[in-house]
């Protein structure tokens, strides 16, 4: 045996143990009473408030490594924690605690002829293995998502925010203990060796999904080598479209705060198509509106010629997810050919329409095929907590179990109920 599949044996051994205590933990999780979930995640509302100047300055060490690293500026922006994302945090933790129980819920119910009483009843997944990279947050989002919806999270977040997450992680399972549920039900990695998330991977039988949120590499790893279920999106290449019949403010609004609120997110617009009617009177202005917000700009041949300051854009940057202060730009004939442009080039995660022309409006909606689609507003409110669910894991882009975002009630799984009176089958 080489020593390199000695060192994969222990770590799958390491994530079998994990495994096992969480099992026993889900067990009594995924029973609990709504209320001590709910008093879980509020004692850890305020325990993550009362240190938030801890968890600043443990951030700051994870942040000045990568700094030295030379890692991007929207890398170190999603790593980046102060005291207003922390406080998101633990008012994220008091929403999801606001939430309805999303387990033991009817979901259909209905009578046979022959006197059986049928219910479909929300139950959860089981154990949740989640995958992420540089943002810290996710650690209080999966967890606190997972524990409300009776399901034990396994947590390996990436290197570069390993202090932050392992602090928060410390807080979430505190909050657990706090209201005498075991403490197994979150549990972080206690390595960032990459090899763990081959070992997470490869554990079919013992988690029973895996949840990836990171960069395309991460992500395509992660679907390429999985022998659990996976939800997960590659990318989020988002698109703007500008009809013929949108409002000009109103365009120039959305459009930059879709690309310049958070550059960073997957919710952030990275191409923006412009109908040729109004693109000499609209694109200029927005142009200049983008480029003053510090956003690089790179046209077809038709942009470019209104727009001097703007980049010739190459056939890979339709395809690219910028995640940085970049957004390509094309000039388009028509609705239809936008439709087209956003079949070809994204990646099924949010698409928006600003028109003030109903029918359009529709016609989009119906057409396009991606997890959320909107009118009149901007992509970065592609997000759980903006839907109601009081957080996110990620945007399943997928067309199976879960699609958009993946909050509490995209969790669980569920089971049929039957009740008879001494039914027998002929």
């Amino acid at each position: 045996m080489t020593e390199q599949t000695h060192n994969f044996d222990s770590l799958k051994a390491l994530v079998s143990d994990l495994v096992t205590a969480a099992r026993h933990a889900q067990k009594t999780l995924g029973q609990s009473p709504h209320d001590a979930r709910r008093s879980a995640l509020l004692k850890s509302a305020a325990l993550i408030r009362s240190n938030s100047d801890a968890i600043i300055a443990t951030n700051s060490k994870d942040v000045q490594k990568a700094i030295e690293n030379g890692i991007s500026a929207a890398f170190i922006d999603r790593l980046t924690l102060n005291a207003e994302r922390v406080e998101s945090m633990a008012a994220g933790l008091e929403s999801i605690a606001a939430l309805d129980d999303p387990i033991g819920r009817e979901l259909a119910r209905w009578q046979q002829p022959n006197g059986l009483d049928i219910a479909r009843v929300a139950t959860p997944l089981g154990i949740i293995g989640i995958i992420y990279e540089s943002r810290p947050n996710v650690t209080v989002d999966a967890a606190a998502l997972c524990l409300i919806s009776g399901n034990a999270a396994i947590l390996r977040g990436g290197s570069d925010s390993y202090f932050t997450s392992g602090m928060l992680a410390r807080l979430m399972v505190e909050g657990l203990e706090s209201a005498n549920l075991p403490a197994a039900n979150v549990q972080m990695m206690p390595s960032a060796d990459r090899a763990l998330v081959g070992a997470m991977l490869a554990a079919a039988g013992e988690i029973d999904v895996i949840i990836p949120r990171g960069g395309r590499s991460l992500v395509e790893r992660v679907q390429s080598e999985a022998r659990v279920p996976v939800f997960a999106h590659l990318e989020g290449i988002c698109h703007v479209y500008i009809d013929s019949d949108a409002d000009f403010d109103m365009a120039r609004q959305i459009i930059v705060n879709a690309k310049m609120r958070r550059t960073g997110i997957c919710g952030a617009a990275e191409t923006l198509l412009v109908h040729r009617d109004v693109a000499g009177t609209m694109l200029p202005d927005i142009a200049t509106a983008l480029t003053q917000a510090g956003c690089a700009l790179r046209g077809d041949a038709a942009a470019c010629a209104l727009v001097d300051t703007m980049t010739p854009a190459i056939e890979a940057d339709w395809r690219t997810e910028y995640l940085d202060s970049i957004l390509s730009v094309k000039i388009v004939a028509s609705v239809d050919d936008a439709i087209a442009h956003i079949s070809t080039y994204g990646s099924g995660h949010t698409e928006s329409i600003i028109t003030g022309n109903t029918d359009t409006a529709e016609h989009f909606l119906a057409r396009i095929d991606s997890a959320i689609v909107m009118v009149n507003a901007s992509t970065q409110f592609a997000d759980g907590g903006e839907f109601g669910m009081g957080a996110e894991i990620g945007i399943a882009t997928g067309r199976l179990h879960a699609r958009g975002p993946v909050g509490a009630a995209q969790l669980t799984s569920f089971k049929y109920v039957v009740r008879g009176h001494g039914n027998t089958r002929p």
